[in-house]
């Protein structure tokens, strides 16, 4: 895999990790904001230690981030936007 491929593949990990649903509840925004910070945290660890390595270890940081975000699951039901007419 080119380093640039490798780089994309690091630039979905992060987005994977931080794109979290809202919930379809107000009881469930707390956790959504703490699952939200914990991630976002998790992404910006992941990113300086990529910018610190070499462009050929971009792979190994995007599956270390999606192993640490699925430690860190959605626990509620999330907000469906309703189709037209409902």
């Amino acid at each position: 895999m080119s380093a640039l491929e490798e780089l994309r593949t690091l630039l979905e990990a992060v987005v994977e990790a931080i794109d979290v649903p809202f919930p379809d509840t107000g009881a469930d925004v707390e956790t959504y904001r703490a699952l939200l910070d914990r991630r976002a945290g998790l992404a910006v660890i992941v990113a300086r230690a990529a910018l610190a390595e070499e462009p050929d270890a971009y792979g190994w940081n995007a599956a270390y981030l999606r192993r640490k975000v699925e430690e860190h699951p959605v626990a509620y039901r999330a907000y469906e936007k309703p189709e037209a007419g409902q």
